[in-house]
């Protein structure tokens, strides 16, 4: 819900969340993958407004339409996430590095969901990172 109503609050309407974890498919094994089937059909019964939600998904398929195809994944969301929700801080962590360093973006970091956002940085961030996480925090104020 926060992560939908930080988007709404930068003018994106709708944006689409992928709930990811190791795999697609819910299993009792994977207990990532029962949370975002739970909160999967929250959002489909109207108790989370504001965005499109659907999970689990793997990584892969939540950001690629080619890995969805070939998995036979069909949702509106497969290839297109706007939205990514880890399972835990440490995957969260590994995606968003993963992404930043391998692709070059441009980014900042915010945590929202508190009275004010609180700026997050990495002892890495370079100086265009800490003006960006500053520009998206005063963006939702």
């Amino acid at each position: 819900k926060n992560a939908i109503s930080f988007y709404n609050k930068l003018g994106i309407s709708n944006p689409k969340v992928a709930l990811v974890s190791a795999v697609e498919i819910p299993s009792s094994k994977m207990q990532s993958t029962i949370d975002a089937a739970i909160i999967a059909k929250m959002a489909e019964r109207g108790d989370i407004k504001g965005g499109i939600v659907d999970g689990p998904f793997g990584f892969d398929n939540a950001i690629s339409k080619k890995a969805a195809q070939m998995k036979g994944i069909k949702s509106e969301i497969a290839g297109e996430a706007d939205i990514i929700v880890a399972p835990n801080i440490e995957a969260a962590n590994m995606c968003a590095k993963g992404i930043i360093y391998a692709t070059g973006f441009k980014n900042g970091g915010v945590i929202v969901g508190s009275k004010s956002p609180v700026i997050l940085l990495s002892r890495a961030d370079d100086a265009q990172t800490k003006l960006n996480s500053i520009l998206l925090a005063l963006s939702v104020i």
